[in-house]
Formats: structure tokens, sequence, C-alpha cells
């Protein structure tokens, strides 16, 4: 195994670590809400705390990455969560879980808002970028799905403090791995605001981002609708949602890892993200139709996975355009930016999503999805356009993807 595949190895994991503390407490809910006493209204903040701290440094922790260099950032952000976590399993009552959260929240935030530059850093060929980054789409879409069984399982068989020990042993691997492989980029020297005005220089950054929120937005309003839907309408349980989601997460790791980076290659990065996306359109269209008794094998899992093809074809792809479009000197606060954008998109998505369901179906959330999607296509095909205009000059000839963004 080289150098470069443990480095990735060890950033998908902080990842990974990251995302499943979100799924994996949820379920645990109930059983920290009897042991340590907690209200009903109190014990959203075990949620609130890790998601609001989360975000408030991703931004900050980025820029930081870019004037001190993103490895010692890493490692600060990786020790702060892996301590948190440790807090969070020992915590003794309401408040004290409630701060080591906000704790576990910040590290997390930390570590997480330098890993894509990291990767863009570790990976200059595109090709090889593409892969890294669909490494990262499949790492999200399973840490959900995972993460419900996981925390069913811990909760039920051992106890929720395991949902936080379990990030324990793996953070300390992961430090003493990342210590030895992880070199990160080096520090930039170049001082300013927290975002600096050529951020922005390059457009294709902007519209990548955007592009990104709508695909956040489908994602998160796909997970929550078709839950409740799996839960409330067919009647299967925490443990059975999970393994439900499963294929799809599948057909992610099929997409993302198997070829869209190969067909990334031969047609195009805006080619494979416009399909993707109409195929995620697709996928969503498809659930609208879900009738109040029907079966997931008939009326749930063909859309899931088309939704599942179409995401895992995007993902790495939006990604890679938004990172590429970046100058190394902007690296981390633009790794910080992106992290932020599938936050802000995973927020709305989710929040938009509860309303609609509950005052106007499931299938209203689905439309929602949709019509994000819809707004994200008409972005990336506006990009395949000039990407089309960019190689008109040299006739017939392919030109390079990063030479045609200069």
């Amino acid at each position: 195994m080289t150098t470069k595949t443990v480095a990735l190895a060890t950033l998908a994991a902080t990842q990974l670590m990251v995302i499943l503390d979100g799924t994996v407490v949820t379920v645990a809910l109930p059983a920290i809400r009897d042991d340590l006493g907690f209200g009903d209204t109190s014990l959203a903040w075990v949620v609130n705390g890790f998601l609001l701290a989360f975000a408030l440094v991703l931004l900050p922790a980025g820029r930081a990455g870019d004037v001190f260099g993103t490895r010692p950032v890493f490692l600060t952000g990786l020790s702060i969560f892996t301590l948190g976590s440790a807090w969070c399993g020992l915590a003794w009552d309401p408040v004290s879980l409630v701060l080591a959260r906000f704790v576990q929240g910040l590290g997390g935030g930390i570590a997480s808002a330098v890993v894509l530059g990291m990767i863009a850093g570790l990976y200059p060929e595109s090709r090889d970028r593409l892969r890294a980054f669909a490494v990262l789409a499949f790492i999200g879409s399973v840490g959900a799905s995972v993460g419900t069984v996981l925390g069913g399982v811990l909760t039920e068989v051992a106890s929720w403090r395991w949902a936080f020990l379990i990030n324990v042993p793996i953070g300390i691997i992961a430090l003493v791995v990342a210590l030895r492989a992880v070199e990160g980029t080096p520090p930039s020297g170049v001082k300013g605001g927290l975002l600096p005005r050529g951020l922005f220089a390059e457009h294709r950054f902007a519209l990548a981002n955007l592009i990104l929120l709508t695909l956040t937005f489908a994602g998160f309003t796909f997970q929550f609708v078709t839950t409740l839907y799996l839960q409330d309408a067919l009647g299967l349980g925490a443990l059975a949602t999970g393994l439900a989601f499963l294929p799809v997460s599948g057909v992610i790791a099929f997409a993302s890892l198997g070829f869209s980076a190969a067909l990334a290659e031969r047609f195009g990065s805006e080619r494979i993200l416009t399909a993707g996306l109409l195929a995620f359109v697709a996928g969503m269209l498809y659930l609208v139709r879900l009738p109040e008794t029907g079966s997931y094998l008939l009326d749930v899992l063909p859309g899931a996975v088309v939704m599942g093809l179409g995401f895992g074809l995007a993902m790495p792809q939006v990604t890679a355009l938004a990172m590429g479009a970046l100058a190394p000197e902007h690296a981390g606060v633009g790794s910080g930016l992106t992290t932020t954008t599938q936050q802000a998109g995973g927020f709305l998505g989710t929040l938009i999503a509860a309303g609609l369901v509950t005052t106007s179906g499931y299938a209203a959330g689905y439309v929602a999805a949709a019509i994000a999607l819809i707004l994200g296509t008409a972005v990336a095909a506006y990009l395949l356009v000039n990407a089309g205009r960019a190689r008109a000059p040299k006739g017939t000839e392919r030109v390079p993807e990063e030479a045609a963004r200069l």
C-alpha cells in the first residue's frame, strides 16, 4: 500500500467517524434520555450542539489551513474530536454531554474543513483526484445508512456510550497513522480576511458549489422522507430501515468508485455531472408516486437505485470541479467553504422536507428535491456549454480539463 493510499484512507476514516456520529447518536437518543435524565426539549441539543459547533468552525479552520498549513489543522481537529468522543462516552449528566458534544463538533469541523484541500493536494492528476473524491462520496453515502444500523446494534448489545467511545480507538489509530503518512499542503503565507477576494475569481468554483448545494439538498431530502415512509407507512424498525438503505449505498459505491472517473476522462466531468443529476431527478420523480401502503421492492427500491446511480456519478465530479477551480493558496478555505455548502444543503433539505411532509405528504418532499436538482442540472449544462467553447479553438483535439479551466 502506497503512502498516498494510506493518507487517503486516514482522511476518509476521519470523515467516516464524523458522519457516523450524526446517525449513530440519533438512534441512541431514547436510551440517552432515559439514562441521563434529559427532557424532551433539551435532548435535541445532543444533536444540535454538535452540528452548531461543526458549522461555526468550518470557514475559520479552512482559512487557518491556508495560513498555517493543512496538516497541523487536521491533526488538531482529529485530536479534539477524539478527546471529545471520550468525554461524551463518560458524560455523567445532560450538561456534561451537551458540552462534550460541542467540543466533539469543534474537532470534527476543524478536521473536516481541510480534508478536501488535502486530497486535492495529494492527487494533482485529474483522474486520480476524481477517484479519491469518489471514495469520499461513497463514505458520505454509506455513513448514513451504516450509522443507523451500527447505532441500533451498539445501543441494544452494549450501551449508548459506545456510540461515542467507538471513536476513541479509531481516532488514536488515525492520529498515529496521520503523523507518519499525511503531509498536507504547506502554509501559503497569504493573509487577509476569512473569505479572500480571489476565492471567487474563478466562477466555476461558485457554480460548482451551487450545484453541490442542490445535490446535498436533494440527498438529505431523500434520506429524511424515505426514512419516514419506511417507518411510518411500511412499519419498518430503525435497524430494518438502515438495512433498506444499504442497496443505495452499494449502487453509489458502484457508480462513484467503479466508473465515474473513467467516464469523466472519456466524456468530460461536465457531461457526467449533468447525466448524474438527470438520473437523480428521474429517481425522485419515480418516488413521487409512492402509495400510502406500498411495497419496498416495487415502490421504493427502483427509484432509490436510480437516485444512487445519479448521486454516485455526480458527487465526485462536482467536488472535483469545485476544488480544481481553486488556486493552491486558497485550497484550505475553499475546502472549508465547500464542506459548509454540503452542510447547508443538508440542513435546508431536512428542514424543508420536514415541513412539506407534515403539511403536504411524502410526494411534496420528493418534488422539492426534483426541483432543486433541475436547477443544479441547468447550472451543470451551462458549465458543459462553456467547457465546449473553451475547447472549440482546438478543433477536434481534446483539451485536458485542467487546461480548459485556465
